[in-house]
């Protein structure tokens, strides 16, 4: 076989990932090449999904801000125009921008990067199909499996790219929809959701649970349905959509509602956004002998497969379906290889909901406290009481913390509120060193922050909370 085939490990996809684990395996002086199946990098998440998602998040708050908050300020826009184009031109510059950078860093580390169909054909082997110049086979000490994932469709509405469309979809429409149905409450249902009403469409929800963003603490998840419930959002819960009839103009749903009651429902757009699965069709695991595990690739403690020198990071394996914790487990992978430690805290993966107000997690959440029969103390604070939240006129929500009843330990922290994303990691630094509510509420932190109802929180979780 040609030398120049031949690496230390070669990587099937290229999102974040694949890109983030061949950086690092390059950084520790491995010989490495990727393969990506799109013409550009980045996955999902810097294409078709976080990156691009958050540009119209962006967009349409600047955009809602205009026509309804500017005046409260004593700003007076007499008219005001959304040029759709503009925002969709601006989306695809940052996600180019992006796409670019990552490129350049491919070069920049020396990482052989192969545009096409990765299959895996077993222990130390890929075959990459290239448009135009065939099949190559590369040779590798290990090969990672880091292919993502792609929405779930539902049988009964498949997608049309038109109509019934899926969250790629949902983020070029070419205009705005009259009525845009959204099946699925998540954190992509609702944040896609919340774009197109801030730009101007009627939104209905429809989510199969009692709750929105089911994985959530019950009180954040409460306190956000409210909010966008405030911002005209038509949330119907306890909903199951059970067929549909799509017409040259429109889609109508049939649902059902929790008391068996059937409902239908008119829109011309739909989205579905009832989750993701394992990319891992057309790759060659089931002929390579790759054990699978409910959908998904299986593991073990190291990422190695049940195929010796293959590993598998990322969506398709378990856990969250989270870039960041993806890019953790590329990095704490390539170290093992390296003979080095390589760690990831799995119960503090920071979770987020791009809304606004946005939602943010980390650690447990107050009902797995009860389920798991762990002794608890409870602080909340409200940003109404926040003296930078009111100048930013973002006052909804909340900050809860939850902390051992003994020792003070803090468990989980749940925000609902302005920034709720990057206050998050203030707490999970916290936890990740076993630090408690009381480290918390004796750092002293800037007047006037949002970060200081961080620490009203954890003051609370003592009764000694001081502006409530």
């Amino acid at each position: 076989m040609n030398n120049s085939l031949s690496f230390d490990v070669v990587i099937i996809g290229a999102g974040p990932g694949g890109y983030v684990a061949a950086i690092r395996a390059a950084q520790l002086g491995m010989n490495t090449a990727v393969v990506e199946r799109s013409s550009s990098l980045g996955g999902t998440c810097l294409n078709v999904g976080c990156i691009p998602s958050k540009a119209l998040l962006e967009s349409s708050e600047h955009y809602a801000r205009t026509l309804h908050h500017l005046g409260t300020h004593g700003i007076t826009v007499k008219e005001t125009f959304l040029d759709l184009s503009t925002t969709m031109s601006r989306k695809d510059a940052i996600v180019k921008d992006l796409t670019d950078g990552i490129a350049v860093l491919m070069k920049k580390n020396k990482i052989t990067v192969f545009h096409g169909e990765g299959t895996l054909l077993g222990s130390g082997r890929v075959s990459v199909q290239i448009t135009d110049e065939g099949e190559k086979v590369l040779a590798a000490k290990h090969v990672v499996l880091a292919m993502g994932s792609i929405p779930v469709e539902l049988p009964f509405l498949p997608f049309d790219g038109n109509r019934i469309v899926n969250s790629t979809d949902a983020l070029s429409f070419s205009s705005i929809p009259r009525h845009l149905v959204v099946i699925g409450a998540g954190a992509v249902g609702l944040e896609l959701g919340s774009v197109w009403k801030r730009l101007g469409a009627d939104v209905t929800v429809l989510e199969l649970l009692p709750v929105i963003t089911p994985f959530a603490d019950r009180l954040a998840s409460k306190t956000l349905e409210k909010a966008l419930r405030g911002q005209g959002l038509d949330i119907r819960l306890n909903t199951k959509v059970t067929s549909a009839e799509i017409k040259k103009r429109s889609v109508t749903l049939v649902y059902e509602t929790s008391d068996g009651k059937a409902e239908t429902i008119s829109a011309d757009k739909v989205l579905v956004s009832v989750g993701r699965k394992a990319a891992i069709e057309g790759t060659g695991l089931a002929g390579a002998g790759v054990a699978m595990e409910d959908g998904k690739i299986k593991i073990d403690e190291n990422f190695q497969t049940s195929v010796e020198g293959v590993y598998a990071i990322g969506d398709i394996v378990r856990g969250p379906m989270l870039a960041h914790k993806a890019s953790d487990e590329g990095i704490a992978l390539m170290d093992r290889l390296a003979g080095k430690p390589g760690h990831i805290q799995y119960d503090l993966i920071p979770n987020v909901v791009y809304t606004n107000p946005e939602l943010a997690q980390v650690g447990k959440t107050e009902e797995e406290l009860k389920e798991q029969k762990i002794p608890y103390n409870s602080g909340r604070f409200f940003f109404a009481g926040n003296g930078r939240a009111k100048c930013l006129g973002e006052e909804e929500g909340m900050i809860k913390l939850l902390a051992h009843k003994e020792t003070d330990r803090l468990l989980g922290a749940h925000i609902v509120g302005p920034r709720a994303s990057e206050l998050i990691h203030e707490l999970a630094m916290v936890m990740a060193f076993e630090g408690s509510a009381e480290d918390i509420a004796l750092t002293v932190h800037a007047h006037p922050t949002l970060s200081e109802a961080l620490r009203e929180a954890a003051l609370a979780v003592s009764g000694r909370a001081i502006h409530r």
